[in-house]
């Protein structure tokens, strides 16, 4: 379903930051969602701004598809400010499908024409990158976006799968694989997952009921919990009513002042996970006798697009889609996710 939105709003943009960029055409121009400063959704804007050009390794995208991710929102309310003070305008977004439409010298694993997908953060989010192959790129939430091409992160996008759906796949299914290599779980262990009913987690969740795992899973309303049984949860829970003695915490959610509360739901020698950034630490967990790992979509081989799609095709990963917007009413599409908790991935359209 496509939204109206009620937000939008145009500006053009020229700025010597713009050479952040890259090399710009002088004359094309795109649509982009920015922020021109910390704030809330209600503050972005949809702007034009040139076109950006591919230097050596990289290429140009015309994008069909990206969404909006818990990254996209804490980067511009300033919630990862101590780790990288942005400059602005920021264009937000990293999960895409589209077409290179041009290949920057050095450029052997795509061509112009081929449909790809995958993860490119916006290049001021270098630190939560490959430090080797790093997925980088200009933001996908625009017309176009310019993206590293030697990267794991990204692959052709099979024909099975459509723009939409394979731009909701690589950051919920590629944490998924991630998640399931490290925890190892076992049939019959017991499994809290918090922050189910995110986009992790409603992709997760199924390949834990496939693992064979006993899962306990949080949500907020009735039709998240009824969504989560339907996934294959066995039981759902508020997050003020935890369960204890369980084998392994999965934590997709809480920052450290909620880390306490999770680890006591584990039984000594319990294994608790977590995705958020940054790492958390043993001492957070305010116990001593429970194991404590971080796992990171990194975008690697293992977790990567062409595991992703090779996984999806297969019938194992599948990311729920809660509503699309198009690029015009982007704003409408961060203010939907930021105040509405959407079960399932909101998609922007270009």
């Amino acid at each position: 379903m496509t939204q109206t939105g009620k937000n939008l709003s145009f500006m053009s943009i020229d700025c010597p930051m713009l050479a952040a960029y890259g090399e710009v055409m002088t004359t094309d121009t795109m649509r982009a969602l920015i922020a021109t400063g910390y704030g809330e959704p209600e503050q972005l804007t949809v702007a034009t701004l040139p076109v950006p050009r591919p230097g050596p390794g990289q290429i140009l995208v015309r994008i069909a598809a990206s969404t909006i991710n818990p990254t996209d929102l804490r980067v511009i309310t300033g919630g990862f400010r101590t780790l990288v003070d942005l400059e602005f305008p920021y264009t937000l977004g990293n999960e895409f499908a589209g077409t290179v439409v041009e290949a920057g010298p050095g450029v052997t694993r795509f061509r112009t024409g081929d449909e790809i997908f995958g993860l490119a953060m916006p290049r001021q989010l270098r630190l939560a990158a490959d430090p080797v192959r790093p997925s980088l790129s200009t933001g996908a939430l625009a017309d176009y976006a310019v993206c590293e091409a030697d990267t794991p992160a990204l692959d052709h996008r099979p024909a099975s799968l459509g723009a939409a759906q394979a731009a909701s796949l690589l950051i919920a299914g590629g944490t998924t694989l991630a998640v399931m290599d490290a925890a190892k779980i076992r049939p019959g262990e017991t499994v809290l997952v918090i922050g189910a009913t995110g986009a992790v987690g409603l992709t997760l969740v199924p390949d834990l009921a496939a693992a064979g795992a006993e899962i306990t899973a949080t949500a907020r309303t009735a039709e998240g919990a009824g969504l989560l049984r339907s996934l294959g949860a066995h039981r759902t829970v508020g997050y003020d009513d935890y369960p204890t003695g369980v084998d392994v915490v999965l934590n997709l959610a809480l920052f450290a002042d909620g880390l306490p509360a999770a680890a006591r739901s584990l039984r000594p020698g319990g294994r608790l996970l977590s995705i958020i950034f940054p790492p958390p630490t043993p001492e957070q967990l305010e116990r001593d006798d429970v194991e404590l790992a971080f796992v990171m979509q990194s975008g690697n081989e293992s977790t990567g697009a062409r595991a992703v799609a090779e996984a999806a095709t297969a019938g194992r990963l599948a990311t729920p889609i809660a509503r699309r917007y198009s690029l015009d009413d982007g704003v409408d599409a961060v203010i939907d996710y930021a105040r509405h908790h959407p079960l399932g991935k909101i998609v922007v359209t270009t």
